[in-house]
């Protein structure tokens, strides 16, 4: 038995572009088939609901709205279906955005400092705490995007496959990852409850917290997978007409530094 979990999940209540609010996640994504949900708002230099006229350990309360809401609904007797869910963060540095799983509010409030890291320092930070730092969608292009920025040696894998973008973009992170060596992941970068292609990541076993979800993927024993608009979860390589590279990124690629 598969069990299958949403890696990157957007709610209205911390994601300006969010549309759902995190309680209507619980019994939407378990009638998808999902196993868990990870909540992976925008942070504070990314696209946040959350004002940051705010001090900053009430701004992480407000941050963590959405993931608690869905916890909560998760544990009701009224909403409870078996779905976890599980609390990550979406870091945005200069339009490239990294996936961080295996930290937690009180993490958070214990480093203000965070906002002044490189993602060199990010990346070991959130090592030493148990975690790990994915890169979400490497090769996306918005009009609001004016260059692509890359950072294989500051993450432990990046998105193969995120349902929000265009095929050739993921084509391109595919042929990316593939020749950094990163460890793949997928996602659906949900921000409004709907039933088109999504993605996410299968394990042999069921998950217990967010540290057992970073250590079953360093471990790798992850699998990305796709779910079809029939409701089908199928392997997300399988899919290789998703994985054609028919052209090349309009915008300039930056592979960042080590140290920046």
């Amino acid at each position: 038995m598969d069990y299958i979990y949403e890696t990157h999940l957007h709610t209205r209540e911390a994601s300006a572009c969010g549309k759902t609010p995190g309680r209507d996640y619980i019994s939407f994504m378990k009638g998808l088939g999902y196993s868990g949900i990870i909540v992976t708002d925008h942070f504070y230099f990314g696209n946040t609901a959350v004002s940051r006229e705010l001090p900053w350990p009430e701004w992480v309360d407000g941050y963590c709205r959405g993931f608690e809401e869905a916890l909560e609904a998760s544990r009701d007797p009224a909403t409870a279906n078996g779905l976890s869910v599980f609390f990550g963060v979406e870091y945005y540095f200069e339009e490239d955005e990294y996936l961080l799983y295996g930290i937690d509010k009180a993490w958070l409030k214990a480093h203000h400092d965070m906002l002044t890291w490189s993602r060199r320092r990010m990346h070991e930070e959130v090592r030493a705490a148990g975690g790990i730092m994915i890169q979400a969608h490497p090769y996306r292009e918005r009009a609001y995007n004016h260059v692509i920025r890359i950072a294989p040696d500051c993450c432990d894998g990046a998105e193969l496959y995120n349902a929000a973008n265009e095929p050739y973009q993921n084509a391109l992170a595919k042929a990316y990852i593939e020749e950094e060596g990163l460890r793949k992941s997928s996602g659906s970068d949900i921000h409004v409850i709907h039933e088109g292609r999504l993605g996410g990541l299968a394990f042999d076993h069921k998950l217990e917290s967010i540290r057992d979800f970073a250590d079953s993927f360093m471990a790798g024993e992850a699998r990305p997978v796709i779910r079809l608009e029939d409701g089908t979860f199928i392997p997300a390589e399988s899919l290789e007409e998703e994985f054609i590279v028919t052209r090349g990124p309009e915008l300039p690629v930056y592979r960042m530094e080590t140290d920046s």
